[in-house]
């Protein structure tokens, strides 16, 4: 057996996909399968990567056609190495990616999530920017608080984690609507395991484009985040460190996501006219009660989130608030 998987789920992934295949093919490091979990592709995906005829890899079809969640879903019962890490389609990993890793689990035999820095790249591969830094060793209350207030950068892709205790966890959760929020969830829970130890070394780009967040309807975004919420609630029970990030990192980090979640009903074309700014306001609200924060979360009370009710409750005030924020895009 080798000692690393990398999991590749893929629909249509294009020349995207040749790209990320080609860079988990370019590892300095060898002892890995790529295991590609093809979601019925019809645009060749599927005929190039067989074209490659590289024992490395290994394909696992669908039967039929699957949504996001049922298909990572399907990385449970995947026959995996000992290490696995998963990757987007569009994503790229740096020939010392693995290298790097190697050296990480060797530093760190103890840690239960492995990671490196990263860049962000744009559609076209163009470097955006990098990553904020990130301390070597991080527990899941500080990573808990760094996510609270907005100090630190995660993506889906460059984890790495043993299989043992992904399985263990169920795999990512599925029960968050385009995955929104489930990475969140599975990390807290690996990491709380014992520790994360991350690589100063950048080992991979992550690629900034239409994503499904971006893309992800403004209320079912929504419904992520109550379910991250009762998520915390739950693990705030059994781990009392993030039980006190919460207490006292937690007002921030529930007016930054009012605000955006708010503004992003606002300004998304289709959103539900009966389904206000208000209720949502008000659904969190009630939610931070179970956070014990009902006292300090006064949501109506910040600018922007108050702007955001006040506008929603006005005659076409949602396309009054579309044609401004059109407006200041194309300036």
């Amino acid at each position: 057996m080798k000692k690393y998987s990398i999991i590749l789920p893929v629909f249509n992934g294009g020349e995207y996909a040749k790209e990320c295949i080609n860079s988990v093919l370019s590892q300095t490091v060898s002892d890995f399968t790529l295991q590609v979990l093809d979601n019925c592709s019809n645009d060749g995906t599927t005929e190039w990567i067989k074209g490659l005829n590289d024992n490395r890899i290994e394909i696992y079809p669908s039967e039929k056609p699957l949504n996001i969640q049922d298909n990572w879903s399907r990385i449970v019962v995947l026959p995996k190495n000992e290490f696995i890490t998963l990757i987007g389609h569009d994503d790229i990993l740096l020939p010392n990616y693995l290298e790097t890793m190697n050296a990480l689990i060797e530093k760190h035999p103890a840690a239960s999530v492995y990671q490196t820095h990263f860049d962000y790249i744009d559609e076209k591969g163009k470097f955006v920017k990098r990553c904020k830094p990130m301390d070597e060793v991080q527990y899941a209350h500080e990573f808990v608080a760094m996510h609270f207030l907005q100090t630190f950068d995660s993506s889906g892709t460059g984890y790495m984690m043993r299989s043992k205790d992904y399985d263990a966890l169920g795999g990512i959760p599925v029960n968050y609507p385009g995955f929104i929020f489930a990475d969140y969830e599975l990390w807290v829970n690996l990491i709380d395991l014992n520790y994360k130890a991350t690589s100063l070394e950048n080992c991979f780009q992550y690629r900034v484009n239409n994503s499904a967040s971006k893309k992800m309807d403004a209320v079912k975004y929504q419904d992520s985040f109550i379910r991250y919420i009762d998520f915390l609630v739950k693990k705030s029970e059994t781990n009392p460190l993030i039980k006190k990030v919460i207490y006292n990192y937690g007002i921030a980090f529930l007016n930054f996501y009012t605000q955006a979640l708010s503004h992003r009903l606002l300004k998304q074309l289709g959103s539900p006219d009966n389904y206000k700014v208000k209720m949502f306001i008000e659904k969190v609200i009630e939610k931070s009660k179970s956070l014990h924060l009902d006292g300090e979360f006064k949501p109506f009370k910040v600018p922007l989130i108050g702007l955001a009710e006040k506008i929603d409750s006005m005659p076409f005030g949602r396309r009054i608030f579309r044609f401004y924020k059109s407006i200041r895009k194309n300036k």
